[in-house]
């Protein structure tokens, strides 16, 4: 399982990350499963739980 450093505190830019070569070589999969944690973190909601999208907040309207 995935655990979030909280004790990390210095930006990086793209160029000098130094966890570039690792998230490169991880699968797509695998990153995506770790983006997917980090969202669950932020937002609050278990993993095996996502919030659904509301659809009833966007409004369609039909052109002509």
């Amino acid at each position: 399982m995935y655990r979030l450093d909280r004790n990390i505190g210095i930006a990086h830019n793209h160029e000098t990350d130094p966890y570039k070569d690792y998230w490169q070589k991880q699968t797509l999969e695998d990153r995506l499963k770790a983006a997917n944690y980090l969202n669950s973190v932020a937002y609050n909601f278990p993993l095996e739980n996502p919030p659904s999208m509301d659809r009833t907040f966007f409004a369609m309207r039909k052109n002509g």
